[in-house]
């Protein structure tokens, strides 16, 4: 009997003593509760599920409105930064309603994009995860019941994934100063965080009304190059795609891991079914071309950015140098933006080569002027390419007159000029 000393804790006399502290139980249940009964959204995850968390991790910190004199501050310098960058640029305005948004608005403004993003890395973890828990994970017993239940486990990874991406989509908002951070464009809109300005600003001993300037200059330059280069758009996000569909899910270490799992601890759960680790890219000759063609034309947009901004501050901003050497080592270095999205696609948007692109933009405006340099973002076949990288003196010294229409031409056109 129970009452006998020593006879406390005798599993045959307490039949719930094997899932341990009946406090933990009661916890780990509830947040399976939680993430069955969560909005289940279309595709492999459950996107609602991951907003949520997101914008609960940027409240849990602090994320006030934004306030009419700091959206009146943003709007003015989105506007004062593009009227400047007409004098930099020969393409024409992105910016038509500058806005000023709080870290929640961001996440709620940008999911768009992260989901198209995200979704094939994110469809490869839940099918894993589904046979992973219902297969070599699990002991006999338990394998022989998890044939009924594997749409429910693949639900379950489908939601796991959700708060992974959710998680980080939440770090990330904490960091980002606008809509551009990571080089692809996140929306149509131009828009700046008070709070990711806030941030930015910490430890630089330079005015704020500066800070706020350099980076809607920033802004404005990216939204000029998304707005008015019809192909660039679609070319990064597809070479992302690419990339990200020839991510696979390291089964056997996903396995190793739920081997080990503790049933009574939720936290150690979601760690081991975070992706982090477990994704790792196939090194097939299409996975490097598409990695290669992405670091390359990161690097150019992220170059002619800081081109023309330079350009825009030059004589008007006091501090435009020592802004734009920070944002350089920011963008080159990597920080936690990087390593959220890395998390998020298994992909480190990192632009290695910006200052040689950089010096291409520089040497092709000062040998063809701003028409000539920016002629080339009218079509990705006139783009330099990495060996144009490696020597941009024999680039911009290469065909000093193209015309576009010649792209157009079929194979056989030019045999009719012969004589």
């Amino acid at each position: 009997m129970t009452d006998l000393p020593g006879r406390e804790n005798d599993p045959n006399e307490n039949p719930f003593a094997m899932f341990g502290n009946p406090e933990q139980m009661a916890q780990a249940m509830r947040q399976f509760a939680d993430m069955l009964s969560a909005p289940q959204g279309s595709g492999p995850v459950n996107w609602d599920m991951a907003k949520n968390i997101a914008r609960h991790a940027v409240v849990a910190e602090g994320d006030p409105s934004v306030m009419e004199g700091e959206r009146r501050q943003i709007v003015e310098a989105l506007s004062l930064a593009d009227l400047w960058l007409n004098e930099a640029t020969t393409l024409p305005s992105g910016v038509s309603t500058p806005q000023a948004w709080s870290r929640s608005e961001w996440i709620e403004n940008t999911i768009p994009i992260w989901r198209k993003l995200c979704e094939p890395i994110a469809e490869r973890m839940v099918d894993t995860m589904g046979g992973a828990l219902g297969g070599s994970g699990l002991p006999p017993e338990a394998q022989q019941m998890a044939g009924p239940l594997m749409g429910m486990l693949k639900q379950m990874g489908g939601m796991m994934v959700g708060q992974q991406i959710g998680q980080a989509l939440g770090s990330l908002a904490r960091e980002v100063v606008g809509t551009t951070d990571i080089g692809l464009p996140l929306s149509d809109t131009a828009a700046l965080l008070p709070g990711g300005i806030a941030h930015f600003s910490e430890g630089l001993e330079i005015p704020a009304d500066e800070i706020r300037l350099y980076l809607a200059l920033r802004e404005a330059a990216h939204h000029r190059l998304f707005q008015h280069v019809p192909w660039l758009r679609s070319h990064l996000l597809g070479a992302v795609e690419e990339y990200a569909r020839g991510i696979t899910v390291d089964t056997s270490a996903l396995e190793e891991q739920i081997r080990g799992l503790d049933i009574n601890n939720p936290q150690a759960i979601q760690e081991a079914l975070s992706g982090g680790n477990l994704l790792k890219p196939e090194e097939t000759e299409r996975q490097k071309a598409a990695l290669a063609r992405l670091e390359t034309m990161l690097a150019l947009v992220e170059g002619w950015v800081a081109t023309v901004v330079d350009k825009a501050a030059q004589g008007k901003l006091p501090s435009a140098v020592a802004l734009g050497e920070t944002v350089r080592r920011r963008r080159a270095t990597g920080g936690p933006a990087e390593l959220t999205f890395g998390t998020l696609v298994g992909l480190e948007l990192r632009p290695r080569r910006l200052r040689e692109a950089a010096a291409l933009w520089r040497a092709l405006e000062s040998a063809r002027g701003l028409d000539g340099r920016d002629a080339l973002w009218g079509h990705p076949d006139l783009m330099p390419t990495a060996e144009d990288l490696d020597d941009p003196d024999a680039f911009v010294r290469g065909e000093a007159a193209w015309d576009i229409s010649q792209l157009d031409k079929g194979p056989d056109d030019d045999k009719g000029d012969e004589g």
